[in-house]
This record gives C-alpha cells, structure tokens and sequence, in this order.
C-alpha cells in the first residue's frame, strides 16, 4: 500500500465508460488447471433461480449506474453456454428494462465446445449476444486430454463452423501455449488451425499453474523456460504475418476488432460484476465534487450466492494513494499505453502523480514518452511488466 498524502482527492468531469460482467459459475467439469470461480454442475442445473438471483443482484447495484449506458456486456464463467438461449434472453431483455445500452454495445458470451448445438447458436444471435468467445484451448486430442477438456479437436472445429453458419461474425478463440510437452511445432500447429478459420479474435496465453488448482498439486511436467519463450517468440511472428495485432499481453486481432469490453478493464474504465464470485469497480461521483472507486465483489459460491440475496455484496473504498498504481497496473498490459490526459480522465488525479514513477521508468528503458504524452511500454518493459508497474506502487 502507498503512504497516504494528505489532501490527495479524486475529481472527474464525469464517470469512466460503464459495462457489466455475468458470471456464471457452472463446467461440466473443473479443468485441472482452472482457478476461476467454478463448479461441476449437478443433475439438473438452476438457470431460472439463477437468473431471478441475477436479476435482483444487479437491482441493488443500481445506484452505481449514474445515468451511464453499458458499452458492454460480457457472459463468462464457468460456462454460459449450458444456459438456454431463452435464459440468456432473458437475462438481456431484463437488464435492458433497468440500463440503457449503448447503440454498437459488444454482448459476448463465452462458449465451450460440447456444450451447445447448431440452433442454440441461432437462437443466441436473436437474443442480442453479438459476439463469442469459444474456449478451444488446443487443437490437439493428446493434450486437450492433458487438459481436462470434454472435447475433442474434431469437435472444437465443428464448433467454430456452426458460429460462422449461425451469423457470427465477430468471435474469439481461446488457445493456451506451453502445454505439457508441447513441442514448438505443436504449438504453431494449434494457431495456424485457429487462423484457418479467420477469426476476428485471438486470445494467445501461456499455461501457469496456479494454486488451488489440480495441477497445483499434481504438477505435469512442462516445456523449459526457453522452449516456450521460443513457442511465444514464433507464435508471436506467424500472428503478425496473417494480420493479427497484439493490443494487449495476450490479445490479438484483426484491424478494428479488439475487444471493447477487454479494452474497458484495461483502460480502467467501471464496470458492474453480477454473479457468484463476480467482481466490480466503480467510479462514484459525490455532491462534493469529488469521487470515490469502489471495490465490489459478490459472494462466491453459488450456494451462498442463492441463500444470501441481501448479502451477496461485499464492497471496499480504494485509498486515492493507491489508485496510480491500480491504472498503471491495467494500462500498460496495452501495447499502445495511455495517454496522461487519459490517465487524468480515468483515474481522476493529476498526471503530476506518476511524473517521478514514468522519469525513473523510460531512464531504465520500460517506457517510452510519445509526443511528450503517450507513455507506451517498450518491448523490455513489457517483458518485465511487474518490475515496471511497482515504481508506480
């Protein structure tokens, strides 16, 4: 934590753009390497109590609103696509009827494959979901085994051929690199089926195991520290070659097609978490003139979530001292940085509050100083982002 400095105060012209994030918590099963909020679903599965809990989550979360359209909303779990498309329908039409959208609103909703059919696609699309993120993870049968996923490579294609043949014109793949054993030609292989299909978004990142997870405990034994940076280093020129632009640490697109609701989060903008375990930040204006960011975080089991409908939120004041280091640590996982009148916009301090932390930084070639505005990180400080973001902490 930073040292409090006396009379350190936020101020805005007006809020951050605002999107809402869906948790949905159930898999058909929990992945050895998963650390995110999930849970094995059940003999039957609780979509409409879910929903009506949903519902009134983000009914106490009103207030945070202040007259702000959503930009974006995103469905990620767990797996949202083992809900109906009349639950998720639903669940739109609903939110619509309490917040305005924005007129060119992303709705992504993450999908596995195995877990939904040709018509569920099409019906998604007349829901409003206009964007999907398909968690294929590798092309590969051997190591979507070593994975945990219940699918195989054959069915991950088909996956991504019924999204295009249902009107999706705008979707994600997921894929991991340094996967136990994975050789680099493997691994060059899983990307050049995913570009196969032209999708207009790539999301390219390194297994980690994390704690609390299978792996954790039962570690597989993976690719050397220069194996992968090989994999990363190859991956990273065959993506450039067919058109794809890395905007962030593990995100690529094409022209025009980053993702607006990844960009939020990065950029610091606010957004509402709804859902077991869903987190949120929110910029809050005061008659004063001044403002506060909020922490919000919801119960985290599903059980809880259901039995504690006027307890589900847990929310915490962040320290007007720590918040430089908050947007430095979310702004320069982009590869284009942020401008200081975009820090001053998003943070609501002066741009006198990072002065020292960027002079120290560009001197030991993190950060590059554009125009005498745009702070960018260089390719050394990209690769040491944590040594970076702590002259900021």
């Amino acid at each position: 934590m930073s040292e409090p400095r006396p009379g350190l105060s936020l101020h805005f012209s007006e809020p951050p753009p605002l999107s809402l994030y869906i948790h949905i918590p159930w898999c058909v099963k929990k992945c050895p390497y998963c650390d995110f909020n999930s849970h094995a679903v059940g003999p039957e599965l609780p979509e409409d109590d879910y929903i009506t809990a949903l519902l009134e989550d983000l009914e106490n979360d009103l207030n945070f609103v202040q007259g702000r359209p959503l930009q974006s909303i995103f469905f990620g779990g767990g797996t949202p696509s083992l809900f109906s498309a009349h639950g998720i329908g639903r669940t739109l039409d609903a939110i619509a009827k309490k917040i305005s959208f924005a007129d060119n609103i992303e709705i992504t909703l993450e999908a596995n494959p195995g877990t939904f059919e040709q018509q569920k696609f099409a019906d998604l699309r007349l829901t409003g979901v206009n964007r999907l993120s398909i968690g294929i993870q590798s092309f590969n049968d051997r190591h979507l085994q070593k994975l945990g996923r219940i699918h195989s490579s054959a069915e991950a294609q088909r996956a991504i051929a019924m999204a295009q043949q249902a009107g999706f014109d705008n979707f994600n793949l997921d894929l991991m690199h340094g996967l136990p054993d994975q050789t680099l030609e493997e691994a060059l292989d899983d990307l050049q089926t995913a570009i196969s299909f032209a999708p207009q978004h790539l999301s390219w990142y390194q297994l980690t195991i994390e704690a609390n997870t299978e792996f954790y405990k039962h570690p597989p034994l993976l690719p050397t520290d220069d194996a992968r940076w090989h994999i990363f280093e190859q991956g990273q020129a065959l993506l450039a070659v067919q058109g794809y632009q890395q905007y962030e640490v593990s995100a690529y697109s094409q022209a025009g097609k980053a993702s607006l609701h990844n960009l939020n989060y990065w950029q610091f903008g606010d957004y509402l978490g709804i859902g077991a375990g869903a987190h949120g930040k929110i910029t809050q204006l005061m008659p004063s003139g001044e403002a506060q960011l909020i922490r919000t975080r919801k119960t985290r089991t599903p059980k809880d979530y259901f039995s504690k409908a006027n307890t589900r939120r847990f929310s915490e004041t962040i320290a007007p001292a720590d918040i430089a280091g908050e947007f430095i640590m979310n702004a320069l996982r982009l590869n284009q940085g942020f401008s200081l009148q975009e820090f001053e916009q998003f943070s609501g301090l002066s741009r006198r509050e990072i002065t020292k932390g960027v002079k120290l930084a560009v001197t030991r070639g993190l950060l590059t100083v554009r125009d005498e505005t745009r702070v960018q990180p260089t390719d050394k400080g990209r690769l040491f982002l944590d040594d970076l973001v702590a002259l900021f902490i």
